[in-house]
């Protein structure tokens, strides 16, 4: 094929793709750019332990954030074509960024006090994988939670690609999460956990089934999986699935759980072979 006749070829598979064509001036958003301002987010929330490719201020900083983010996630709503001002989302989300980092300050805590192998808290911050993908999900989350499309997403599969953990960024995680190793940890978009719990290495908190119209596609916006109560401990490779499936405050998992129905509080379940 001759070049004139590739494109032709390429031009007529958007057209019958289900793809959105970006409209002229209404790009998607740029990955780059949301990479970017992840890492100016980290410098911003502990300075000195992540750093810009330059020295910049806090303040200097701060405007830079507010400006490439706000960039994009007009460019996400123009793309998607939905409505919302990105400027007042992007404040929303500035505002949140002193709960965000108080939230990432017990994070830390958790992980240190959880694991033998942490010197200090600072390892914790420098070095652990855990707390790299946790601290970008609590940004994502706080994006998603306004509603804004494509950027949250962006996020965590940057987090997931970096550290193998998939931490969806609708998920509902509260304070003192622990995830030790981590490697294939995965958490769907529905998932419910609450306050000091710990996950490790290979966890599945996943969707058991989908449910689907008429025509056949997978039916959104429905709740597919589990609810993960207070200090819950699950070990490496358990599996637990199901948006009806609630783990009771107290519980224990052990590792290569198969679990797809609700555990009472103070249970300790585990594997064993028949």
């Amino acid at each position: 094929m001759n070049k004139t006749d590739i494109l032709q070829s390429l031009e007529a598979l958007d057209r019958d793709s289900r793809l959105t064509t970006p409209a002229p001036g209404a790009p998607a958003p740029d990955r780059k750019t949301v990479i970017g301002v992840i890492k100016d987010l980290q410098a911003l929330l502990f300075p000195g332990y992540y750093r810009c490719e330059r020295a910049l201020s806090p303040a200097e900083l701060l405007t830079r954030v507010e400006t490439r983010l706000g960039g994009e996630i007009a460019a996400a709503l123009c793309f998607r074509g939905e409505g919302g001002d990105p400027i007042a989302l992007t404040d929303a989300f500035l505002s949140a960024l002193p709960t965000i980092k108080e939230l990432l300050l017990k994070d830390i805590e958790a992980l240190y006090l959880g694991d033998p192998a942490a010197k200090c808290r600072e390892e914790v911050l420098l070095c652990y994988p855990g707390f790299y993908a946790i601290s970008i999900y609590r940004m994502a989350h706080e994006l998603y939670r306004l509603g804004v499309p494509l950027l949250p997403r962006i996020m965590t599969e940057y987090a997931h690609e970096k550290t193998g953990i998939d931490i969806h960024a609708g998920a509902t995680i509260g304070e003192y999460f622990f995830i030790d190793h981590g490697t294939g940890i995965v958490i769907g978009e529905t998932t419910v956990i609450g306050h000091h719990v710990k996950l490790y290495q290979g966890v599945t908190l996943g969707a058991k089934s989908f449910e689907t119209d008429e025509n056949g596609n997978p039916v959104k916006n429905i709740k597919r999986h589990p609810n993960i109560g207070n200090h819950v401990v699950i070990y490496a490779g358990a599996t637990i699935l199901g948006g009806s499936t609630t783990v009771g405050d107290g519980v224990t998992v052990g590792g290569n759980v198969w679990l797809t129905h609700s555990v009472e509080p103070g249970t300790t379940v585990v594997y064993r072979e028949k």
